[in-house]
């Protein structure tokens, strides 16, 4: 029962970083069609915050699957 809570957990940590990646890659091709000059500051925010985005998923998947050791 706990591996099956912990994969709930590791596949919830996925799909929020996939919103929020989405939410993200979506906002900034926005600000890039109202604001074209300014495309390589907002390509550089947005590839630092999908890194933020990512790297708190990663650790959210291994918290859930630490979990799943019950040592």
């Amino acid at each position: 029962m706990v591996g099956s809570i912990a994969a709930l957990g590791a596949g919830l940590a996925v799909i929020g970083a996939g919103i929020g990646i989405g939410q993200v890659g979506g906002k900034a091709m926005e600000g890039i069609a109202r604001q074209p000059e300014a495309a390589s500051k907002i390509q550089t925010a947005m590839i630092i915050a999908a890194a933020l985005i990512e790297g708190a998923a990663l650790f959210a998947i291994v918290v859930a699957l630490m979990g799943n050791n019950p040592s």
